[in-house]
């Protein structure tokens, strides 16, 4: 696979990752068997970066994942995990104790020392611009219980901010065929920083997969069901903040372009792969099959210039209007 580097972190990784959310919570039941299958599939198909937080169920993920590196020593992988999720969201919750206490839960979860990268995760806007919170960040790297740290965020301009700060080694952004916007500034602004970038959401919640129509119905605990208008977290992070219905008329338009060799999800992922600025994709997956699909899309030719056109004039007609300026 195609390897890109963390320029601030001084490590390469395979362009397409696996995000792992699902293997704790919020997308439907997985199973410990069906999760270290994903594991497994993603990592021999060539994917050495994972991406949890400990939010996602309580540390289950980090929890999975954790026995899973345990059982391949020398394994070569790239951990990312996120903290700042499990306390209510004030800018004041943002202390080195706190990070102190939340990076120790996570190491002991994953069975490290040293976090090789721990990310804000989606903090208040007030955060991006707290000298002390990105001061405590550095002390927790000088302590050596992260080796680098980056952000998760919502918004472009939360992105540019962070990049602006030196120690700052990655941000984690949504970009897909409906999501756009960083591609205005933010790609650009941290190519020229040396701050990687980790795609997020890269499937539109499942919407560019291809596999969804009206009559699709998700579990209860499943959050493309019960956060669809944003009832429980930020609006933008299911199906990427766009309506449902509107996602599938995307998703017509484009079916067109795959062709045989390829599945719709890979389109949308070799999409993402081809920005420059881009370092890692992780979709996640909810069963090998999945897995080994998704880092397929590293494989594939880039897509063509007329297929690139496509992609952006059907997102000009049909979501720039709606949702562009929100994120």
């Amino acid at each position: 696979m195609e390897q890109r580097s963390f320029d601030r972190l001084g490590r390469q990784v395979g362009v397409v990752g696996l995000g792992a959310w699902q293997l704790g919570a919020d997308w439907g039941e997985v199973s410990e068997a069906a999760a270290f299958d994903v594991l497994a599939a993603a990592v021999d198909a060539g994917v050495t970066f994972l991406d949890t937080a400990d939010v996602y169920g309580d540390g289950r993920s980090e929890r999975l994942i954790g026995r899973f590196l345990a059982d391949r020593p020398g394994h070569g992988l790239t951990v990312a995990t996120k903290m700042g999720r499990r306390v209510e969201q004030t800018p004041e919750a943002y202390t080195v104790e706190n990070f102190r206490a939340w990076t120790d839960r996570s190491r002991a979860n994953l069975g490290v020392d040293t976090l090789d990268l721990v990310q804000l995760h989606c903090p208040p806007t007030a955060v991006f611009a707290d000298d002390r919170v990105f001061d405590a960040l550095d002390t927790l790297v000088a302590e050596k219980r992260v080796a680098g740290y980056g952000v998760s965020v919502e918004t472009s301009d939360q992105a540019l901010t962070a990049i602006a700060r030196p120690g700052v080694a990655s941000v984690q952004i949504i970009l897909n065929a409906v999501r756009l916007k960083p591609l205005d500034q933010v790609l650009r602004a941290a190519a020229e920083a040396g701050v990687g970038i980790i795609a997020r959401v890269p499937l539109a919640s499942g919407l560019l997969s291809g596999r969804y129509d009206e009559h699709t119905t998700f579990p209860a605990d499943d959050h493309r069901n019960y956060n669809r208008h944003g009832e429980s977290f930020d609006v933008g992070e299911t199906f990427s903040g766009i309506d449902y219905d509107l996602g599938l008329e995307v998703v017509r338009r484009l079916a067109p372009l795959v062709g045989p060799d390829r599945t719709m999800a890979q389109f949308a992922l070799r999409w993402v792969i081809d920005q420059p600025g881009v370092t890692v994709v992780i979709p996640g997956a909810r069963d090998a099959g999945q897995a080994r699909g998704n880092a397929g899309a590293a494989a594939l030719a880039p897509l063509t210039t007329t297929e690139r056109e496509t992609v952006r004039a059907v997102y000009d007609e049909l979501v720039r209007p709606r949702v562009h300026d929100r994120w």
